[in-house]
């Protein structure tokens, strides 16, 4: 039975149209799967489902999840963890194959304008892949995104009624009306780095540059993994923040727009 799968073209690359077209004919493919970033069950045969391929030195291991958790993608990760996933799979590890993303979460960022105030703000939506781990910790301890913005300068948002404050340092990185990154002050007071980088510069919406020149400053939101999902629509996405803020699970921060 043909799969509702996405297979973007870096992973067709990494795995071959041979072996993609197998998959999207259902062949290869799980019906039912837990989805690599929000840990819940899915089904190929009927909901669209990204295929993730995790790459490592020697070994790739191909995941699934919700496509309105993540894009299909290519992750790399290091070969220790491939090898547990795929010892994972035949039974000899009680770890599953998920348990590569806390380490390796990937920051999907959402463009989209959110009302304050009865004023359009551009916004930037930040949601990991999987769980954020302490650097230097082997995540044993859940969960520590919104700690470590916290601890960045970012504030907690209860409710999506007042614009958050201004974290300086930070930027947003437009060029030729194009998503480059958010940068973060480098250290020791060096030239600023990357916290965020697009692979491929994203487009955004003729509204957002517009209010984004406007005021020269970005919104920027974030939430853990699985709070917030890809939203097709504006008014979803808001929907998503309220909750994710009434749900103690939202933290924000007002950057100001490098570029144009």
């Amino acid at each position: 039975m043909p799969r509702m799968l996405d297979v973007s073209e870096d992973v067709r690359a990494e795995i071959g149209d041979a072996e993609a077209d197998r998959l999207l004919v259902g062949d290869n493919a799980p019906g039912s799967y837990d989805c690599t970033s929000c840990r819940t069950p899915g089904d190929s045969g009927q909901e669209r489902t990204s295929t993730v391929l995790f790459v490592g030195d020697e070994t790739a291991v191909l995941a699934f999840a919700h496509a309105t958790c993540i894009p299909s993608q290519v992750v790399q990760v290091s070969e220790e963890q491939l090898q547990g996933a795929v010892r994972s799979i035949t039974g000899s590890e009680p770890e599953t194959p998920e348990g590569l993303m806390p380490e390796q979460a990937v920051l999907g960022i959402t463009s989209g304008l959110v009302l304050i105030d009865d004023e359009l703000h551009p916004a930037l939506v930040v949601e990991p892949t999987g769980a954020i781990a302490r650097p230097g910790t082997d995540g044993s301890r859940g969960d520590e995104f919104l700690q470590l913005l916290l601890e960045q300068g970012f504030h907690p948002v209860h409710r999506m009624d007042r614009v958050p404050a201004v974290l300086h340092g930070w930027s947003i990185l437009l060029a030729m009306g194009q998503l480059h990154a958010v940068l973060q002050p480098g250290t020791g007071g060096g030239a600023p780095v990357a916290w965020w980088q697009a692979h491929a510069p994203l487009q955004v919406t003729e509204g957002w540059r517009a209010a984004a020149n406007k005021s020269q400053t970005v919104l920027v939101f974030a939430a853990p993994a699985g709070s917030i999902g890809q939203q097709p629509r504006e008014d979803l996405l808001r929907d998503a923040l309220e909750k994710a803020a009434a749900g103690g699970l939202l933290v924000a921060a007002a950057m100001p727009l490098a570029g144009t």
